[in-house]
């Protein structure tokens, strides 16, 4: 006599069911409070405002470019001739309170020099350009190191610019007085509006127009009988634009 077995899946098939209630239940509830927090009511709300602070500072910085220009017709002759006039003048600079640290050779080049015509060109020499950027600490001898640079053969002259030599100093400055402006304002704003300001969620920097160096009246001209001008150092002006966004409630 065959024997009838009975598989029972009611107990594992409730099981099953009630695993995906649990699912489906869990995503719904996800989904519900994701939509609830995107609701217009329940985003953060912030404010965001912006504040420019501005620094003065007497420049105490001097730059100035010296040069020459040396033109021959052999390569040698017009680099011994240029190193010569340039260790004069260099030496000279230093003679005067000039550190040594703040002359740096900023452009050496030599070039062929041609002439163009319908056959063809021809050459007719070589040309060497030097320049050295000198920071002068001390204005009283500026007109001293432009009268004895030019006194020796030196060409060529940049721009004369007065600045700061520490301009994070100024921009600090700046900075904070930016921030408290800034701050001050939001302030002022959430309180007008019956709103409560919680905390500094983000800040931003950024930089008016930068401090606008003085020129001594001269720039890349050549220079046969030079006469010193008169120093007017001025004031160097600095703005830097503060953004702070403040979470409020």
């Amino acid at each position: 006599m065959e024997e009838t077995k009975t598989i029972d899946l009611s107990n594992r098939f409730f099981k099953l069911i009630v695993a995906l209630i649990v699912i489906i239940a869990v995503f719904l509830l996800g989904q519900l409070w994701h939509q609830f927090k995107n609701l217009p009511q329940n985003f953060p709300r912030e404010i965001t405002v912006s504040r420019e602070g501005k620094a003065f500072a007497k420049p105490d910085i001097a730059l100035v470019s010296l040069g020459l220009n040396t033109q021959g017709l052999k390569s040698q002759d017009v680099v011994d001739r240029n190193n010569k006039v340039m260790n004069q003048v260099i030496q000279s600079i230093k003679n005067l309170g000039v550190d040594e640290k703040d002359i740096q050779t900023t452009l050496y080049n030599l070039n062929p020099i041609y002439d163009y015509r319908e056959k063809g060109r021809v050459f007719r020499g070589y040309s060497l350009d030097q320049q050295v950027r000198v920071k002068i600490r001390n204005f009283d001898k500026i007109s001293s190191i432009l009268d004895k640079a030019t006194s020796l053969g030196a060409n060529t002259a940049g721009d004369l610019q007065f600045t700061v030599d520490d301009m994070e100093k100024v921009r600090a400055e700046a900075r904070m007085k930016a921030i408290l402006e800034a701050k001050q304002k939001a302030i002022t704003l959430a309180n007008q509006a019956g709103l409560r300001i919680e905390r500094l969620v983000n800040i931003s920097e950024g930089y008016g127009p930068g401090p606008i160096p003085y020129g001594g009246g001269f720039s890349g001209v050549a220079l046969e009988k030079f006469v010193a001008p008169q120093i007017e150092p001025g004031q160097t002006e600095l703005t830097i634009l503060v953004t702070l966004t403040y979470r409020i409630r």
